[in-house]
């Protein structure tokens, strides 16, 4: 009989699509699936139009305020997220539960460990999330996307799943012809996530504004995220050389075109990058928990890989930069790309099936 797993996914991109690669390649197998996700979780419509089968639990995250009214909240949620978890392990009767991150990881992982089944957490971060962390003591195998800094009992570096698309070959002259831009010139894409980010795109398109003075040789994409997207095209406005855009749903094709990535330092940004093996000016989002971009921008600024670029208030001094040290004259593009062979993570686009192969042998 063939196995059966949940996995636990949602929330941000980098927790819920390393867990619809790994859904995907386990339906693949020939495995019965089936998805936990929190209640109104818009990753809910992906798995519909993946035809993934899923369950909803009523869960949130922990108040980071001292308001006592979230707390209890927070606390009533929790029991009866563990009880519907309960209600779904014990109908689906699965092999192993699996978690990608994000509080909604907990209320599987803590009640399969409980109920005897087999558990298993993937964290695509150099630095893991609260919720990975207490995880981790009640898991059976620990799944890193990236190195980190610390030993972590059953783990194995897997890196990061990413969508199939990004093996397909792009062709370079039909992606910038269709832009408008000139296939001949050396390309560098901007892009903040899929919501955009307002201080990366601001200082992007000033520093861009300043190039394209000098870098003659150069051309740029600059995806700004629908909110900002108005707001940028006009900073551009009379500047040739320059595709703005709200949104792509071919940023894989893109990423595949470019010669130089301008964007976050998210785990699976990073993990497309490792793939395309591109070279890249990161600006972690400073918000971020644990500042673990920072940390994730780190290990390729280290290889060689990537640049890294702090967003303070001399982001845009230091941006500019940082594209005048890539864009110059000299070997500086192809010394990047190459220093991807340095940081011995293993494929992103294979690491579905290796992480199908751990799971099958829990």
């Amino acid at each position: 009989m063939n196995k059966r797993f949940l996995i636990a996914s949602g929330g941000t991109g980098g927790h819920f699509y390393p867990g619809l690669a790994l859904g995907k390649e386990l339906r693949r197998q020939g495995f019965a699936v089936l998805f936990v996700v929190r209640k109104n979780d818009p990753a809910a419509q992906i798995l519909d139009t993946h035809k993934l089968r899923y369950k909803e639990i009523d869960f949130t995250g922990l108040p980071r305020s001292v308001n006592p009214l979230r707390h209890l909240k927070f606390w009533a949620k929790f029991f009866k997220s563990l009880n519907q978890t309960r209600r779904i392990i014990k109908d689906f009767r699965p092999d192993a539960a699996v978690g990608t991150g994000g509080y909604i990881s907990f209320p599987l992982i803590f009640t399969a460990h409980f109920m005897g089944v087999k558990t298993a957490v993937h964290d695509s971060n150099a630095r893991l999330g609260l919720a990975n962390r207490v995880c981790g003591k009640f898991a059976d195998l620990f799944m890193l996307g990236l190195p980190v800094d610390k030993k972590i009992r059953n783990s194995v570096l897997t890196s990061t799943p990413i969508r199939g698309e990004f093996a397909d070959a792009a062709d370079r002259t039909a992606v910038l012809e269709g832009l408008g831009l000139d296939p001949a010139k050396r390309t560098a894409l901007i892009f903040g996530g899929s919501q955009g980010a307002k201080g990366l795109n601001a200082a992007s398109a000033q520093a861009v504004k300043e190039l394209a003075k000098t870098a003659r040789g150069w051309q740029f994409i600059h995806i700004t995220g629908e909110r900002w997207f108005g707001v940028i095209r006009e900073e551009y406005a009379g500047l040739g050389n320059i595709a703005v855009l709200p949104y792509s749903h071919e940023i894989y094709a893109l990423m595949r075109t470019a010669d130089l990535a301008v964007c976050r330092s998210g785990a699976s940004t990073l993990a497309e990058l490792i793939y395309c093996r591109l070279p890249a000016i990161l600006v972690p989002f400073p918000h971020a928990a644990a500042d673990h971009q920072y940390y994730n921008a780190k290990i390729l600024q280290e290889a060689g890989c990537a640049l890294l670029v702090r967003e303070d208030k001399n982001l845009e001094e230091n941006l500019l930069e940082a594209f005048k040290r890539v864009t110059g004259k000299g070997r500086q593009l192809a010394s990047m790309r190459g220093s991807y062979s340095r940081l011995h993570i293993p494929n992103p686009m294979t690491a579905s099936k290796e992480i199908v192969k751990l799971l099958r042998h829990l």
